[in-house]
């Protein structure tokens, strides 16, 4: 998989997807990931009344549970989700920062905020060291409808694919970096139409 900074940029959506699904990535405790691994949908544990986050980096996700290590994030997740459910969620989210060339003026931005059922940030890419890149992955907060379209509508399926996160952690801590990044899901430009992320900066 090719990560090189000038061949992205800013502003893209990369994931491993066909032309019906979007694979996103999540981390959570045992108790929560491996049950929603086992029946391909998250289960009563999952709470729909916080925001969930969702990644379609999967590098970024290891570097957000730190290779599956960090506490209540040691189940990570590949979740296969509609590619229209996808669009949906950009299509209806803010901006979690204020952008004056975006937004008008705070105000509009906290009311566009409030009133949206999910929320995007643009943080670093990052490489197999978990350095930042100098050009931005998406992050997609879902909450309300949003998360509730996710659990019950969205979702194609679930694999936990901590064992794959291990393997490739084990590789670049040994300096094999080559053979970890030919472990690496590949990721590819997403092709969205230009209104699903006008608002959105990129």
């Amino acid at each position: 998989m090719n990560r090189q900074p000038d061949r992205h940029p800013t502003f893209e959506v990369r994931a491993h997807h066909t032309d019906s699904t979007v694979t996103v990535y999540q981390a959570y405790r045992p108790g929560i990931g491996r049950a929603a691994a086992r029946d391909g949908r998250f289960t009563s544990s999952w709470s729909r009344e916080r925001m969930t986050w969702i990644k379609p980096s999967f590098l970024w996700m290891m570097y957000r549970c730190g290779w599956a290590t960090k506490k209540d994030q040691e189940t990570v997740l590949a979740v296969e989700i509609s590619r229209d459910g996808f669009a949906w969620a950009l299509r209806n989210a803010c901006l979690s920062h204020y952008v004056p060339a975006l937004h008008g003026d705070p105000a509009a931005w906290k009311r566009d905020l409030r009133q949206s059922p999910a929320r995007v940030q643009w943080d670093p890419e990052r490489d197999l060291r978990l350095d930042p890149l100098p050009y931005r992955s998406l992050q997609l907060g879902l909450a309300g409808e949003a998360a509730t379209r996710y659990a019950d509508e969205w979702i194609v399926g679930i694999e936990d694919v901590t064992p794959l996160a291990r393997e490739i952690h084990a590789l670049v801590r040994e300096g094999r970096l080559e053979q970890a990044s030919g472990l690496l899901p590949e990721e590819r430009p997403c092709a969205l139409d230009d209104e699903v992320l006008a608002h959105l900066g990129a």
